[in-house]
């Protein structure tokens, strides 16, 4: 099966070069080298835009040749997970470190090799955040909006995508506004705010709601808050970590409910992501890894992060409900479009070819970035000139 935005259908993928020359359904043309996935889904590659961090490594780092390989080892190993882009994520810190890891994730974007997740810029989760819903963010860099300091990260190296900020704070609007006219999506999150501020927010440019249900207050009949807010604004596209354990998957189907294809599934994955139990590092802050939950070392009620990867992220919306077409395009086309890139996340000629084959558990088997296999453990892909999937029905459930 192919995934198409209408769902999944029996077809083929034809890859040329870099790009997906042509999608077709049912048979391929005959005479073509043809690479059968009979139990399984060929779909566009997984745009992360919220990831901070896998295998040891995250994106706050001392300098930018330090932070540049940081990121390739993260962009590798989400790589082997079918996400074949993605926007490498801050935690809060000084304007002077955002400036570094800027300027680090640009230099990893330049020294990219062949078949690792192409880098689409740089995600800041802070330190624009309120000081009572900071989560895991270190309460030292946590600061009020500051849209000088957002101007001198974007001035480091032009490539600030996404900007995480509490409406409510004092300079909040002033920063969104800023972000708006620099090309920046300015996201909600980390916040106290009503929800007329959060509309306030909305009104002023923001586009974007970072991990909603997180790190923000919950729904109350008479204080319905930024959840509500987002749920209802057309607006402004919304974040889930669909792990099990931010949201219960009765909370993940109601926002897919409300929100439609306005839903973005992110990993929030950290360092301790593919590692084994133990303690690791989110910025400056201890994090220590049980079983799959990832949690502050010193606040256990805190979690900080997930060891999620963009695979699981979709089978599990599958399995809260969700249908594999909309699961699907939570993790591809409606990410992509949140940052404006018009090539990713999309089975369409002219785009680039970014693919993953998911097997009957909604396990990436094989990757595909940029038109070179970047995972294939199993040797499915020996050619992709052109790629087909079965006809002998829907092989996946939920």
């Amino acid at each position: 099966m192919i995934a198409t935005p209408g769902g999944l259908r029996s077809g083929w993928v034809r890859v040329r070069d870099q790009l997906i020359e042509a999608v077709g359904e049912g048979r391929p043309p005959a005479g073509e080298p043809t690479v059968v996935v009979p139990e399984g889904v060929i779909a566009p590659g997984f745009v992360d835009i919220h990831v901070h961090g896998a295998v040891g490594h995250d994106v706050n780092g001392p300098d930018p040749e330090a932070v540049a390989v940081q990121v390739r080892a993260v962009a590798a190993h989400h790589a082997a997970h079918g996400t074949t882009s993605i926007l490498p994520t801050t935690v809060s810190a000084p304007v002077e470190q955002l400036e570094r890891a800027a300027r680090g994730v640009a230099l990893a974007a330049t020294l990219r090799r062949a078949g690792e997740a192409t880098i689409l810029g740089i995600n800041l989760e802070g330190p624009w955040l309120a000081p009572s819903r900071r989560g895991a963010h270190d309460p030292r860099w946590v600061a009020p909006p500051d849209p000088d300091g957002l101007a001198r990260v974007i001035a480091a190296a032009g490539n600030v995508r996404l900007v995480t900020v509490a409406p409510e704070q004092v300079g909040a609007l002033a920063l969104i506004r800023a972000a708006r006219a620099a090309g920046v999506v300015a996201s909600v999150g980390h916040t106290a705010a009503s929800f007329e501020e959060t509309v306030a927010a909305f009104d002023a440019g923001a586009r974007h709601v970072t991990h909603l249900g997180n790190a923000m207050p919950g729904v109350d009949r008479r204080q319905p808050g930024p959840v509500t807010a987002a749920l209802l604004d057309g607006r402004a596209t919304v974040e889930v970590i669909a792990d099990g354990h931010h949201l219960h998957p009765g909370f993940v189907r109601l926002a897919a409910t409300s929100v439609g294809r306005r839903l973005v599934a992110v990993t929030d994955a950290v360092a301790a992501c593919g590692m084994v139990p133990g303690r690791y590092r989110l910025g400056g802050l201890d994090v220590t890894l049980e079983g799959d939950t990832a949690a502050l070392s010193d606040q256990p009620a805190t979690l900080a992060g997930s060891v999620l990867t963009m695979d699981r992220a979709v089978g599990n919306l599958v399995r809260f409900g969700l249908p594999p077409a909309d699961a699907i395009a939570a993790a591809t086309s409606t990410p992509a479009g949140v940052i404006g890139a018009t090539t990713k996340g999309r089975l369409e000629p002219g785009t680039d070819a970014d693919l993953v084959v998911l097997d009957r558990s909604w396990t990436a088997v094989a990757t595909v970035a940029k038109g070179i296999v970047a995972h294939d453990p199993l040797g499915r892909l020996a050619t992709i000139a052109l790629v087909r999937a079965g006809s002998d029905g829907d092989p996946i459930r939920g």
